[in-house]
């Protein structure tokens, strides 16, 4: 009887899942017909899509400089977590870096927009002097600081924690047996780690950065901080974009129950929902597929 209750709980608990998932979804498409459809002018689907573009590209280039600043440096200090740091010191940094994770994004806003932007200013002026031929670099370089670069880096700041404790966890659940019998065979403790622990924790690598991008992705309060919004620019160092999360927080109080505007910030909500939904399907694609040629295998 109580396997058979237990059953029916997950069972419910699954299912409740995608039910909300569904009405989600069902709730932004219905409402953001009006973002593409007009009666008097019919489908209006490339005036909406001149609108989001721009949004979708600063989200996206965001997002990529959070993962590209923060892999690199999460699975440096969780790999010094499990497998160097004495075990006092280890404690003592994961307890810092939970820590991070508890931080409001407000409080990640507020010290990029007050300390790091500015901070930032005189590498934005030497970027565009010595690297103003790369178009990453091209444009006038920001005063304030308030960059998608910027944004980039508090959003790197903020997904850190996330993927640092997932490849933590994860290395520390590598077989000893592996690990011991690479280094019985001579390898050295950066060869071990090569040959036993990246092979058996690639999955669960992959699983972090997918859980830090679809953070950076939905990210808005620090976001809207930092960024000031404006046109499309092609160069990181320049004020301007804005990102998806943003231009929601900001124009959805103001817009009038209704209205268009608001039916074009609810479907571009619904571009972010489809963004989001293919990144997590991806991640599944991709870790289901490394986990047949994975170490614990």
């Amino acid at each position: 009887m109580g396997d058979r209750v237990f059953s029916g709980v997950a069972l419910l608990a699954g299912a409740a899942i995608l039910v909300t998932l569904s009405f989600v979804a069902i709730f932004l498409s219905f409402n953001s017909v009006g973002a593409v459809y007009r009666e008097e002018e019919g489908l209006i689907l490339e005036q909406f899509l001149e609108y989001a573009y721009p949004l979708v590209v600063g989200t996206l280039i965001a997002s990529l400089i959070a993962l590209v600043l923060a892999t690199p440096v999460a699975v440096g200090v969780a790999l010094f977590v499990s497998h160097f740091a004495p075990p006092r010191l280890s404690k003592s940094i994961g307890y810092l870096i939970d820590l991070l994770a508890a931080i409001p994004s407000v409080v990640y806003g507020a010290w990029g927009m007050s300390f790091l932007g500015p901070a930032l200013v005189p590498v934005y002026g030497w970027l565009h002097q010595n690297l103003g031929f790369i178009p990453l670099f091209a444009g006038a370089p920001s005063q304030t600081g308030r960059t998608i670069f910027t944004a980039g880096v508090v959003l790197g700041v903020m997904i850190l924690p996330i993927i640092t404790s997932v490849c933590r966890e994860i290395f520390i659940q590598t077989p000893k047996l592996h690990e011991e019998a690479a280094l019985a065979l001579g390898a050295t403790r950066w060869e071990m780690i090569m040959m036993a622990v990246f092979p058996f924790a690639r999955a669960g690598i992959i699983s972090g950065v997918m859980l830090g991008l679809g953070r950076a992705l939905g990210e808005t309060m620090a976001v809207a901080l930092v960024l000031s919004p404006g046109l499309l620019s092609a160069s990181l160092i320049s004020s301007g974009n804005s990102t998806i999360p943003a231009e929601i927080a900001l124009g959805f109080p103001e817009a009038p129950p209704g209205s268009e505007r608001q039916a074009q910030l609810i479907a571009i909500g619904l571009v972010l929902f489809i963004i989001t939904l293919i990144v997590n399907m991806t991640a599944r694609w991709i870790v289901n597929r490394h986990k047949e040629f994975s170490g614990a295998n």
